[in-house]
């Protein structure tokens, strides 16, 4: 599993070198105000696939194991072709009301947006049943072809084609999808050749049950940050928003440690039946992504402010500030992914959707208090809080169900000692 983790994690680095780069080159050539209407664009795609992913999303990785991957395949392919036809009829008769498509989708972007949302439903349903699969190499691959090709798509559209508006950040996300999930085919076809059919309505009701309730934590977690986003753009305009994005860009790189961590884990416990062992994984899996992403943090919260204004110019000056305001919610963030996939792991992803209701009620308040005495900083404190609240129901549950103590939680010389050991057999080997 180590070794899982240790390519999924260099995997996760390399993008994050990537989103640098993409980042640099969109502060310099396409401004604050372009980055943050392509900011926004990306997150109402993620808000919009949470309506696809209650049949086709992360639930793919519990399902694949248990059920016939044509009928995953097909119920899959059939649900995000309604989903996005149903979004296409909303839009067009919202267009009929004067200033609402508007205040959600930015002006001209509606059909780009629903095209990347199908195109990823169709790339994400490759990445999630490799997962199930237990093939994570092959996942990673995948991952890397989609955000390389979106780094140098993007390149392209700003020095070849001279396109310098939020449309190269956007075309390059579109560019990166499509050409992720060409290749995937390729991965998953054999898959589609094996025989066996389970019943579609039996399939359909199991998969609701269970993508409904992620999908619903999903929404309120985003629903969480599009209100930060929201209240920033009322106060101060597009451009502050394009310095928050790039803010959390940069302070939630250190999440690729976790999120490593926690794909590998969800990919292993969906295909185990003994729920001690899944905890005991757990327990040294968080501790092990706490410390990690915290000791990250700290050396990104020390680079100095001139260090970013140098980097990203002027404009995204007030980025570090706002970054050490967002550090601690990162660490939370952390802890938050091991015990989602946990919970979605042995089939209890209520647990995460209760905990990501609790982290909204702390969002709501917290924003209206922070954000107009304290800007960007009080929308960076709130987010902490809001991950801090999350992650404190979770473990109150995990504890409960397992019957662990706080104590567990400490990282102790044996922890230490196993992980280097671990490591020093993955590098003989």
């Amino acid at each position: 599993m180590l070794k899982k983790i240790f390519g999924t994690f260099g995997t996760r680095v390399l993008n994050a070198i990537c989103n640098f780069v993409t980042l640099w080159f969109g502060t310099h050539y396409l401004g604050a105000e372009a980055w943050g209407v392509g900011g926004i664009v990306i997150l109402d795609v993620s808000i919009l696939l949470i309506g696809v992913e209650f049949l086709a999303g992360s639930g793919l990785i519990y399902f694949t194991p248990r059920k016939s991957y044509r009928t995953l395949f097909k119920i899959s392919y059939i649900w995000s072709a309604i989903i996005v036809a149903v979004y296409a009829l909303a839009i067009y008769l919202c267009s009929f009301i004067p200033n609402i498509g508007d205040k959600f989708i930015p002006e001209g972007y509606k059909t780009l947006v629903l095209l990347l949302v199908f195109i990823y439903s169709l790339h994400n349903f490759n990445l999630a049943t490799m997962l199930g699969k237990e093939r994570v190499g092959t996942n990673n691959i995948l991952f890397i072809i989609q955000f390389m090709t979106q780094m140098f798509s993007m390149l392209f559209y700003i020095f070849v084609l001279d396109i310098r508006d939020a449309n190269a950040f956007v075309y390059s996300f579109l560019t990166g999808y499509t050409v992720g999930y060409l290749c995937g085919l390729t991965q998953i076809w054999p898959y589609l050749k094996e025989k066996g059919n389970d019943s579609m309505r039996e399939t359909i009701r199991e998969m609701f049950k269970f993508g409904s309730i992620i999908q619903l934590s999903t929404l309120v977690s985003t629903l969480n940050r599009r209100l930060s986003l929201f209240i920033i753009k009322g106060f101060w305009g597009d451009a502050k928003v394009g310095v928050y994005n790039a803010a959390t860009q940069v302070s939630e790189a250190p999440k690729m440690i976790g999120q490593s961590i926690a794909m590998v884990q969800f990919s292993k416990i969906s295909n185990l039946t003994d729920n001690e062992l899944a905890a005991k994984i757990t327990t040294q899996l968080l501790k092990t992504a706490v410390v990690l992403t915290a000791i990250c943090l700290f050396i990104v919260c020390i680079i100095p402010t001139s260090v970013y204004s140098w980097l990203f110019t002027a404009n995204f000056a007030e980025m570090r500030v706002v970054m050490i305001a967002l550090a601690p919610g990162v660490v939370f963030m952390a802890a938050n992914m091991v015990f989602c996939h946990y919970f979605s792991g042995v089939n209890m992803p209520k647990h995460n959707l209760y905990g990501a209701l609790v982290g909204l009620a702390v969002t709501v308040p917290s924003l209206y208090l922070l954000i107009p005495p304290f800007g960007m900083v009080g929308a960076g404190i709130s987010a902490s809080l809001t991950h801090f609240a999350t992650i404190l129901y979770q473990w109150i549950v995990f504890k409960r169900i397992n019957n662990i103590s706080a104590k567990e939680l400490l990282v102790t010389k044996e922890d230490v000692k196993m992980l280097v050991s671990e490591i020093k057999s993955l590098i003989i080997k």
